[in-house]
């Protein structure tokens, strides 16, 4: 019997950025000879994003790569959970449509999660002995405190809450009913598991090389206050 990884990248506005990233994804090899499903949601981008995806599909016939497209901008939150809908792998992750983070940090990532049986891993850019600090001390402070937060509140012991990649078996996601539509994405879902009994949030070390908003960073201060309030909501309200 065959097993699937499904890849979901939410995009928007990014440009060549998203055929970067897909050329990178096609040489990464997984363990275990798990298959590659990617799901890309253009979320509603005004760029030519969507040419950048399906120019690669197109060229790429061998690979199964998925393209769904928001006909308007709905949010992170909204095109990971459009994706969930076309995804068919046993287990699933997120990747941003940027350089942010190393593609092969999920084949690591996977081997954790397969060998130690694991329902969920999360990639964490602080476990890294060389990890670099983000452009904007904002951001590295604000990822630190959230961290704090959620084993404060969830009794977990994680060091990167925000992070991008996080994976998961896809029953579990699935299972899920999530309500996100922009980034708090990532405290609804770290809440939403962590409650579940018995479950413990494992990570790995990733690569992390930062980007600034110049560069196209679209999270700002003010989503990490959301996901303050995310984190202390779902804490607390059934």
């Amino acid at each position: 019997m065959s097993h699937k990884i499904s890849i979901i990248i939410p995009s928007y506005n990014e440009g060549s950025g998203i055929e970067s990233i897909l050329v990178k994804l096609g040489t990464v090899e997984m363990p275990y000879n798990y298959e590659k499903e990617i799901v890309v949601v253009d979320d509603g981008s005004t760029d030519d994003t969507a040419d950048y995806a399906k120019n690669y599909i197109g060229s790429n016939p061998d690979q199964n790569i998925h393209f769904v497209r928001h006909k308007v901008n709905s949010g992170k939150g909204m095109a990971i959970r459009t994706a969930l809908k076309h995804l068919t792998g046993d287990v699933v992750v997120i990747q941003d449509s940027d350089d942010e983070l190393d593609p092969n940090d999920i084949a690591v990532m996977l081997k954790k999660m397969i060998d130690e049986n694991l329902p969920v891993v999360y990639g964490s850019r602080f476990l890294k002995k060389d990890h670099t600090k983000s452009h904007y001390r904002s951001f590295y402070y604000g990822a630190r405190l959230l961290s704090w937060l959620t084993n404060v509140l969830y009794a977990q012991h994680i060091t990167d809450e925000p992070t991008c990649y996080k994976m998961f078996r896809s029953s579990l996601l699935c299972s899920l009913r999530l309500e996100c539509r922009g980034f708090e994405f990532c405290p609804e879902v770290t809440a939403k598991v962590a409650r579940m009994k018995g479950v413990k949030i494992s990570e790995v070390p990733i690569s992390y090389f930062p980007r600034t908003i110049d560069q196209g960073k679209k999270i700002r201060a003010k989503d990490g206050l959301k996901a303050i309030w995310y984190l202390l909501k779902y804490r607390f309200v059934k």
